[in-house]
């Protein structure tokens, strides 16, 4: 992804209660037991996208979407865009991209990385716009309906990610398209289980809880659960690959370049191949909405 794998960085205070006998920062949910990020964004930076795991999710998603989405250039929403880096590749492929993102931190950091951008003549101020909002307002915000809805790495940090998937429904226009990926709740259990967190994976009790500074998602999903709201909401899924499929599980992650460029190959020749899919930290989805009847 080129420009968008560049760090980026700033200094944000952040925004937090203080435990009195340890001093250890604590984070509160939202009323709609959503987790945001405000205070947090140079950590989000540092632990997602300025480490090896980062720089092959973005890879991977360099080389999927073109093949999993038709891109036509058309309008597209890019929902909880976080730090920009997809609105940035979209922008970059000639889209007029809305952007919407709940967390003023986040937001601050992708309006600054994106002027730097427009400014080297990655693409034009004005394919972006931007809403300082959370998914559940966007039927009133941003209604659409869009030809393309972007949504990455975002329904695991809601309370309610089925209902979440319901309101992307809506905002999707027949014959659209909506890009989805999600943090895949078998992987999380096969990832405690390498490390040895036996009675973690025996219990189920996966999820994070969001009040600290992990990035342990709050509400983890499986692909059976994606299949089950999607055909709740009349969309289909198109297709389906899996997001580091092995990187999480080496031993001994690869320092030499051919190593890690051996890595990447094998990510992308499994990828979309079962059962190795399944097992992908990310699972990226294509799903469409049917035409309206005439």
């Amino acid at each position: 992804m080129g420009a968008i794998l560049r760090v980026i960085t700033g200094k944000l205070a952040p925004l937090f209660n203080v435990i009195a006998s340890g001093m250890h920062p604590t984070y509160e949910l939202t009323d709609a037991g959503d987790r945001y990020f405000d205070g947090l964004a140079d950590k989000f930076s540092r632990s997602l996208y300025q480490a090896p795991r980062g720089e092959l999710r973005l890879a991977m998603l360099d080389y999927l979407l073109p093949q999993m989405l038709h891109l036509k250039a058309q309008a597209v929403l890019d929902v909880g865009g976080g730090l920009g880096q997809l609105s940035g590749w979209l922008a970059a492929r000639g889209h007029a991209v809305t952007m919407a993102e709940p967390s003023q931190d986040m937001l601050a950091h992708a309006k600054a990385w994106h002027a730097e951008q427009v400014a080297a003549g990655g693409w034009q101020a004005e394919q972006l716009s931007y809403l300082e909002a959370p998914l559940q307002t966007l039927q009133h915000q941003a209604p659409g309906p869009w030809p393309l809805i972007t949504c990455h790495a975002v329904l695991e940090w809601l309370g309610n990610p089925e209902q979440a998937l319901h309101t992307l429904a809506t905002l999707l226009a027949p014959g659209g398209q909506l890009s989805l990926m999600v943090f895949n709740r078998d992987a999380l259990r096969f990832s405690n289980v390498v490390k040895g967190n036996y009675q973690k994976a025996l219990s189920d009790q996966l999820e994070g809880k969001g009040k600290r500074q992990r990035l342990t998602p709050i509400s983890p999903v499986t692909h059976d659960e994606i299949c089950q709201w999607v055909s709740d909401n009349g969309l289909r899924i198109e297709s389906v690959a899996g997001i580091r499929i092995f990187q999480d599980y080496v031993r001994q992650p690869p320092e030499k370049m051919s190593d890690q460029e051996a890595l990447l190959a094998l990510e992308k020749q499994y990828c979309q191949l079962d059962p190795h899919w399944r097992l992908g930290r990310y699972l990226l989805y294509t799903v469409t909405k049917p035409e309206a009847n005439v």
